[in-house]
């Protein structure tokens, strides 16, 4: 037999799989989107962390000032630190400031008089010196000499330094440490309440014959459409000071911790409900057959299969719900009182006292739980896959009256919760004037004659969750078909997945502070839409991304992957084939991501309560503005207008769904 020769192959340059013109379209659109999510997450939340270290005083070595006689004849120069120490005008704690901090020239000049023929010259020492003469910005060693009228307008400009004096400022100072006490405390309370009711719920949907439950399903989504706000303006009115009920807390007030969890429950439960019913649903009838056949009890079984079954649900609910309320700012801004949250001491920090390095470490602190929770909820949703199996035989629950009854007692009960906190809204919003005159009228929703940007703010409210729907659809779709469609550009696609991931693990009053501090730039090209429409958009369709990429991930991982070689052997483009069959597979995720991202821009406070104007306010923002000047009767009309809308939104998606799945979905159940 003859022995094999191994023949060198020649030397030369490694063979590369040129790339043809649908992946380059494909790489190009990635890299645009991975673009944009640079500009409107990563740049801005890296802004607002380099703000976080940043401190700012008055360098009074670094200006320089002569005075003249009345003759105009200029004396020796002298810094203002030379002049601050011969008068003692500021001690060193007043040099402290912010990055807008100003301070007057004529502080050093206590003989200074705005009609003396005297003149002044400033300059600065060193190049990296600002000053402010009227409006006009300075720096340099260069003199400017100004009359004694102008002069009164210098203000000197701090200079920044780096260092964690911020974060040390913050921990010792107790009524803000104090926050993160706070925070925790109502977090772990919520979540552990929610996930208990949630269960109870899903448990009941999924593991009985009772009747109504579609009803009963419907009735627990309803927090959704509403702003977080909305179930503490209802608690006021049945617990708070003049409220209806007040009397059976027996002295306890609903202003602070309990009011906060109590509203907590209310917006959170349908979020909670979701994952958790899921979790049941996926349930093997083997097992339970086969806990029978051993005679386990039902007690048994419930803690030896249906606990450990739902565990991973269970987890990745408690993980996201702790998440929500940990960041929610409205519902504590309405009713938490006098105790303090980290969400609502950004809102001071930057609104209150304008002290936005403050603000941004009060926003790195609240990022960290958020992150943490995250990242521990997907390695939780990773695990949740090994529960699945070719093999698996739904669960099919038996009819037992008594059980059945129980069940719907149960659900009665915390549907009521819901329907009544949305029905003690409706009723605020109609009473003339809780709680002296009960009679009904519509003055609530003449909301041109209140603070908070009248009717025009519910347009602007409608006109931002449309465009989010449609562009935020777009987006969001086109980013996620080029993360599963593309060939290689490993690297590429892993980066991009990863930025599409991180908006879920910021809170919104982050990412609007950080909004603030990267578009506010005048020296960002981008600054031309701070202000504008358009930042409100963009805010918020990257506030939302997440969970939009991972529903049209999940549509697009269902369709079979031998689509684009056949395509390409026809040679097809690939926008043909994402155009014609690509779309109309997927068309129920994308009108679901249509729906979220128009349900969260009606809804959403937190994002945008920094970075809107008089001429873009939004009716979430109104519902706020409304509360805070003490009109919480049209506040509470305001939240119902938002809650019709995103239930009219909701019916015309479900109906337009119906008929345009009907032609395109044909084909899923042949």
């Amino acid at each position: 037999m003859a022995a094999a020769i191994d023949v060198p192959m020649p030397s030369g340059r490694a063979l590369r799989q040129s790339l043809d013109k649908d992946e380059l379209i494909k790489r190009g659109l990635l890299v645009v989107i991975s673009l944009y999510l640079v500009l409107s997450l990563a740049a801005p939340l890296y802004v607002m962390l380099s703000k976080s270290f940043s401190t700012y005083s008055f360098d009074l070595g670094a200006f320089e000032f002569q005075v003249s006689d009345e003759f105009g004849n200029f004396g020796e120069p002298a810094t203002a630190a030379a002049l601050n120490e011969k008068l003692a005008a500021l001690p060193p704690e007043k040099l402290e400031t912010s990055s807008d901090g100003r301070l007057p020239a004529t502080s050093f000049f206590p003989d200074f008089s705005f009609r003396s023929p005297v003149k002044y010259k400033i300059r600065g020492t060193t190049d990296d010196a600002y000053f402010l003469i009227g409006t006009q910005l300075h720096r340099g060693t260069e003199w400017q000499e100004v009359d004694s009228n102008t002069f009164r307008r210098i203000m000197l400009r701090p200079a920044r330094a780096l260092g964690l004096d911020n974060y040390t400022t913050y921990f010792s100072t107790p009524t803000l440490f104090r926050s993160i006490q706070n925070s925790f405390l109502i977090a772990l309370i919520s979540t552990i309440s929610t996930v208990g009711i949630a269960f109870g719920f899903a448990y009941a949907l999924n593991r009985s014959q009772m009747r109504f439950k579609g009803l009963f399903r419907l009735i627990a989504m309803a927090p959704i459409l509403v702003p977080s706000l909305l179930p503490g303006i209802a608690l006021i009115y049945l617990f708070g000071n003049q409220g209806m009920l007040k009397n059976l807390l027996a002295g306890i007030s609903i202003y602070g911790p309990l009011g906060i969890v109590v509203g907590s429950i209310f917006f959170t439960f349908p979020h909670a409900l979701i994952i958790i019913s899921t979790a049941l649903a996926i349930s093997d009838q083997r097992q339970y057959e086969a806990a029978a056949s051993l005679r386990a009890s039902k007690w048994r079984t419930f803690w030896v299969v249906t606990i450990p079954g739902a565990r991973y649900g269970l987890i990745s609910a408690a993980f996201v719900v702790f998440t929500l309320v940990i960041t929610d700012f409205g519902l504590p801004k309405v009713i938490g009182g006098q105790f303090n949250v980290l969400a609502v001491d950004i809102y001071k920090q930057v609104i209150g006292q304008q002290n936005f390095e403050m603000g941004a470490v009060v926003s790195v602190i609240l990022l960290i739980p958020a992150i943490a929770a995250f990242v521990v909820d997907r390695l939780v949703q990773r695990r949740q896959v090994s529960l699945l199996s070719a093999r698996s035989v739904p669960y099919e629950a038996k009819p037992n009256r008594r059980f059945d009854l129980v069940c719907l007692a149960y659900c009665s009960l915390v549907a009521l919760f819901i329907a009544g906190i949305i029905g003690i809204c409706q009723y605020a919003a109609l009473v003339k004037f809780w709680p002296y005159d009960l009679s009904l009228s519509l003055k609530n929703f003449a909301f041109d004659r209140m603070d908070g940007g009248g009717w025009t703010s519910y347009y602007n409210s409608i006109t931002l969750s449309m465009l989010t729907a449609v562009f935020g659809t777009v987006i969001v779709f086109v980013g996620a078909y080029m993360v599963e469609k593309t060939e290689g550009f490993r690297v590429g696609r892993t980066a991009f997945h990863f930025l599409a991931m991180l908006p879920m693990a910021v809170p919104g009053l982050v990412l609007g502070l950080a909004y603030i501090f990267f578009f506010n730039n005048p020296a960002n090209p981008l600054n031309a839409i701070y202000g504008t429409m358009a930042i409100l958009v963009v805010c918020t369709v990257t506030h939302f991304y997440t969970v939009g990429h991972l529903t049209a991930l999940t549509a697009l991982k269902q369709i079979d992957r031998e689509f684009e070689p056949v395509a390409a052997s026809l040679k097809q483009p690939f926008y043909r084939l994402f155009t014609r069959v690509t779309v109309p597979i997927c068309l129920p995720a994308i009108l679901d991501i249509s729906i979220y991202l128009f349900v969260n821009a009606m809804t959403t406070v937190s994002a945008v309560v920094f970075i809107y104007t008089t001429h873009t306010a939004l009716a979430s923002v109104a519902v706020l503005n409304m509360d805070d000047a003490g009109d919480t009767a049209p506040a509470a009309a305001m939240g119902m207008m938002i809650f019709y809308t995103n239930a009219l939104a909701r019916i015309i998606h479900m109906a337009v769904s119906k008929g345009i799945l009907k032609r395109t979905q044909g084909w899923r159940v042949r």
